[in-house]
């Protein structure tokens, strides 16, 4: 294994433009300099390069689309293979921690201020935003509706791509930077934003969008018809044995769910998506690994109905044809006239993008036409105390997306208060 990582720690020509950080990462992480400092076995160097941007290497190192981020610009990727960062940013995570170091080591302990904020949903960007405020002294309470903390981290991401022992690692890292919790604490549930706004100096609001969107077709309200955001993160599966199931999308959520209700016993799971193979938005990767599983996919297929009594019984579909449309970036498809046919299918999971709880309409703050709370350029509200990041306010759906709303979050509060 060892040899394995300095091999391709060694693969990394040092760059000097940084294609990877700069044009790759979300979040920017100075990758040519933490692999440098991993070549030379320093490990907690090549930590403290990282923790300078991001508090999740140990889960972005693992689930972050890597070949559509840092290694899709990697120079190494022109001619031939690009660095393997991603695998190397998870060992430097795991091998601090091996060495019985944290996040708390890295940086320079500064005195507590007299200012607090309170964090409302310890996902991605909540957890970073604690982090990069609390490493600068301010006092940071974060409110999260479960006795856990990580959000999708742990409900969204099967264990087969994200153990819940990385999870729990990075979570107590950030913690152990002096942040307190108030766990079963649900928003527009439990409390109020005017039940805490007089307490704290700046709130943050980053409780997602889990809400799972439909397609506004005939059926959906039949038994049998579920939402992917819903599946994972209540863990309330029906019995798949002996049954066929259908996931319509195209994203990693759809990826997921498709594996995981694979990996549950069901007979046949078939991925439904409605443009070709390479548009999909899920990582390549995580495509061949449910290609290699066994899952089945109908590309250029799109659902007009969903049949049955009271539940699923069959669905039907209609072969689509992808045309160039003026203003679209990308081929959009286009419904193949007398195309339909009908299968027989026990189970329908939508996973196709997600929207905001309903409670959220009545938090008092701007919302744009999708639903979500409407931020400014430094992610303020209508509420100029209030900040959102993450899903809750539209931000690109990938965990390292969330973390820098809420890492540039944090700057923006650190200023203003």
């Amino acid at each position: 294994m060892i040899e394995q990582i300095e091999q391709k720690a060694n693969y990394c020509l040092n760059c000097k433009v940084k294609p990877c950080s700069q044009k790759g990462c979300p979040l920017n992480n100075n990758i040519p300099d933490f692999i440098q400092a991993l070549k030379k076995e320093e490990y907690i160097e090549a930590y403290k390069i990282l923790s300078e941007t991001t508090v999740l290497p140990g889960v972005c190192g693992r689930i972050c689309p890597h070949e559509k981020q840092c290694q899709g610009s990697c120079v190494r990727g022109i001619k031939g293979e690009p660095v393997s960062i991603g695998e190397l940013e998870a060992y430097v995570f795991d091998k601090v921690h091996e060495l019985g170091y944290n996040l708390s080591d890295c940086y320079e302990k500064k005195e507590k201020t007299n200012k607090k904020v309170a964090i409302i949903g310890g996902g991605p960007a909540g957890l970073t935003c604690a982090g990069f405020l609390a490493k600068e002294g301010i006092n940071v309470t974060i409110y999260d509706k479960y006795d856990y903390l990580g959000g999708l981290l742990v409900f969204g991401i099967p264990e087969f791509r994200l153990p819940k022992e990385i999870v729990k690692a990075t979570v107590k890292d950030i913690l152990d930077l002096g942040i307190e919790v108030k766990y079963n604490k649900e928003l527009g549930k439990d409390f109020e934003l005017k039940d805490i706004e007089d307490q704290y100096d700046a709130i943050f609001l980053s409780i997602g969008a889990n809400v799972s969107s439909k397609m506004g077709v005939e059926g959906e309200e039949l038994k049998g018809v579920y939402g992917g955001n819903e599946l994972l993160e209540y863990n309330l599966h029906p019995e798949y044995t002996n049954k066929k199931v259908i996931v319509v999308g195209g994203g990693n959520v759809a990826m997921d769910c498709a594996r995981t209700i694979n990996k549950l016993g069901a007979k046949e799971v078939t991925v439904v998506y409605r443009r070709a193979e390479e548009q999909m938005p899920a990582e390549r990767k995580e495509i061949l690994d449910a290609k290699n599983e066994g899952i089945k996919f109908a590309f250029q297929n799109n659902i007009v109905k969903i049949i049955g009594q009271d539940k699923v019984e069959k669905v039907e579909l209609i072969k689509t044809d992808l045309i160039k449309k003026e203003g679209e970036s990308r081929l959009v498809p286009v419904n193949i006239e007398n195309s339909n046919y009908q299968v027989d299918v026990d189970y329908i999971v939508m996973a196709l993008g997600s929207k905001p709880q309903e409670y959220v309409k009545d938090l008092g703050l701007k919302l744009n036409k999708w639903g979500n709370i409407e931020v400014d350029d430094e992610y303020k509200t209508s509420n100029p105390k209030i900040y959102s990041g993450g899903d809750l306010a539209g931000m690109k759906g990938t965990v390292a997306w969330a973390a820098k709303s809420g890492r540039e979050t944090a700057k923006n509060i650190i200023k203003s208060i």
